[in-house]
């Protein structure tokens, strides 16, 4: 008993055990544990033909992490980086530690400018991005997409006011930044006519005057 004087009751021995707890101490003999051939140390017991598996051949510099020493073995291909957005993940890679909020957040980065690369990209073919239907946007009116989680506990809801500034946000900055260099552009180019009407206009007069 702790905070007396008593002697504490003795640990039980693992046959008192096993009779009280079915199934106690099952795993105390080695020859009984599925793992034990995995914890010795044999190397020929894979039977693997070499120390050090074969390396993938690296056709153009893939990023690694500062933690590591060399690439793995085997890595993907599938997606290099490129752009400008290659240059700000390769940056996270070689300069900044996984265990540093930098490296991640320039990942973030990456991935944004690669999306809104790849929307500039759609709007050069015939079928363009959609935000209204590739997003969701439509379902949320259509299935129930408020009620549903009326009166629940969805882990989701505090997030349900954040999506149209994460979905569409970036969009609405876009647009409206092309509205206003539109306008610019509209704007000097009617001031330039303007100037030009009025220049032609007044040329006939000095001449008639001279």
């Amino acid at each position: 008993m702790p905070y007396t004087a008593e002697k504490p009751t003795q640990t039980p021995t693992s046959d008192e055990l096993r009779a009280r707890i079915p199934g106690w101490g099952a795993d105390l003999d080695p020859a009984d544990r599925p793992s034990v051939p995995r914890e010795r140390f044999d190397p020929a017991a894979s039977g693997a033909h070499w120390e050090f598996p074969e390396r993938q051949p690296e056709k153009w510099p893939r990023e690694r992490s500062v933690e590591h020493q060399f690439l793995t073995p085997v890595f993907g291909t599938g997606q290099p980086l490129h752009g400008v957005s290659g240059k700000i993940r390769r940056l996270a890679y070689e300069r900044y530690s996984e265990g540093r909020a930098a490296h991640w957040l320039l990942l973030i980065a990456g991935d944004r400018v690669d999306a809104f690369g790849s929307h500039l990209r759609s709007f050069l073919t015939l079928r363009p991005d959609n935000p209204i239907t590739e997003t969701g946007v439509a379902a949320e009116f259509r299935h129930h997409g408020v009620a549903s989680r009326r009166g629940t506990r969805r882990v989701d809801l505090p997030h349900q006011l954040l999506d149209p500034i994460v979905v569409a946000g970036p969009w609405l900055v876009w647009m409206g930044a092309a509205f206003m260099a539109a306008r610019k552009v509209l704007r000097a180019t009617s001031g330039t006519a303007r100037r030009r009407g009025r220049d032609e206009r007044g040329a006939p007069r000095r001449a008639a005057r001279d």
